[in-house]
């Protein structure tokens, strides 16, 4: 059955003393959580189920924002909308103070403000989110605390969410396990003469069908490079790669499976097999303790090794609620962010996707994505399986 309203608590609390030694980290007095993710994970899994896919509405936005100062839970505050009145009567939101009666970015920031005034000695260093909090809400921000430093705290509630719980684990495989169950079904769905459109809406129709909620998909089909959905049509023997995201209650699963119209020939088979050995190698080396580059130096050295050396992409990322989270391990593979986790030991609890892909200049666009969470003795990968070539029938 789906879970279609998400407005049930479904995950513990964050951990609060985390977030404190984050916060002196980073040396602020208060958060402000403006993204939807974060909020989410912040409320413990909550979400307004009026805005699942939308925000705009009227002349705003919906701007949920989820107040915290440091070290002071019990003063902590959730600003949402009046579409919210029932989960605050439902129980659903633990943060003593509850504000669900705005109706745009003004509102709810002027809530927040009036809210830190009452709590006494202003805030001297707020922490925002600099991607996520819209430009009127910022200025009227720093207006009210004209003498306080206002400090992007992306990264402060990235490594918040770096270690996973059970609970959210559970989330991350069952959208892995999900993602990977609709590509076999859409494998075997697939004929030839159908369009790079419809073989994505069927990937999409077989996601739903399993409970999560489609995100995109990067589909290759033939020689051609090119992984936007399109009228392309699939020819016999092509290849199909289907690189897709969904989420499970906004956990991501993003792995990459390979088709092929027909029968897999030796050459085929063989970059396959070069693309897992990439693979195998950075999975090999996964496991808690270990420095983040050392996955990248096993999967690089894999590469170098390969007869398709020239023509390989390689990277790790962090999976989350967000694609490409911390733990960050490489610069610029493809995002243009720090490897700021490169030196750090991975710890019990990330995940992390690996993924592997050739560019080959007639067979086209070959390529894995594979989902570890970190253990203490290695990792343990979800949606694991039809990692061969999946056989498209006729």
């Amino acid at each position: 059955m789906r879970h279609e309203t998400v407005t049930d608590i479904l995950l513990p609390k964050f951990d609060c003393t985390r977030l404190d030694r984050l916060m002196d980290d980073a040396g602020l007095d208060v958060i402000l959580a403006t993204s939807r993710h974060n909020v989410q994970y912040l409320l413990g899994g909550y979400r307004c189920f009026f805005f699942e896919s939308i925000e705009a509405i009227g002349t705003s936005r919906y701007l949920p924002i989820l107040v915290y100062p440091k070290a002071r839970p019990e003063d902590a505050l959730y600003i949402g909308s009046v579409m919210e009145k029932a989960a605050r009567e439902r129980g659903c939101l633990w943060t003593p103070y509850c504000a669900p009666e705005g109706w745009g970015s003004m509102d709810a920031i002027a809530i927040a403000i009036a809210h830190l005034n009452k709590l006494g000695h202003p805030p001297e260093r707020i922490g925002i989110e600099a991607g996520f909090l819209p430009a009127d809400a910022k200025d009227t921000l720093a207006a009210g605390f004209e003498g306080a430093a206002i400090i992007d705290a992306h990264r402060t509630l990235e490594l918040l969410r770096a270690i996973k719980t059970p609970e959210e684990l559970a989330l991350v495989r069952g959208a892995s396990d999900g993602v990977v169950d609709a590509m076999v079904a859409t494998f075997a769905a697939v004929r030839v003469g159908m369009t790079k459109h419809e073989i994505v809406e069927q990937l999409r129709r077989e996601q739903f069908a399993r409970g999560i909620d489609f995100n995109f998909c990067q589909i290759a089909v033939g020689a051609s490079f090119d992984r936007v959905p399109s009228d392309q049509v699939l020819q016999p023997g092509d290849v199909v790669s289907l690189d897709s995201g969904a989420n499970l209650k906004g956990y991501v699963g993003d792995l990459c499976r390979m088709g092929v119209a027909g029968d897999p020939d030796p050459e085929l088979a063989d970059i396959l097999a070069e693309i897992d050995q990439v693979q195998q190698a950075a999975r090999g080396a996964v496991r808690a303790g270990i420095a983040g580059r050392e996955l990248i130096a096993a999967g690089d050295a894999a590469v170098k090794a390969s007869l398709h050396s020239s023509l390989i992409d390689f990277t790790v990322h962090g999976l989350g609620l967000v694609n490409h989270e911390a733990p960050r391990l490489a610069h610029g593979r493809p995002l243009p962010y720090p490897a700021d986790d490169a030196q750090l030991p991975l710890e019990a609890g990330m995940v992390i996707s690996v993924e592997t892909s050739v560019r080959h200049p007639t067979r086209g666009f070959i390529k894995l994505e594979d989902t570890l969470v970190v253990t203490s003795d290695g990792s343990e990968a979800f949606g694991d399986h039809a990692r061969g070539w999946n056989r498209i029938p006729g």
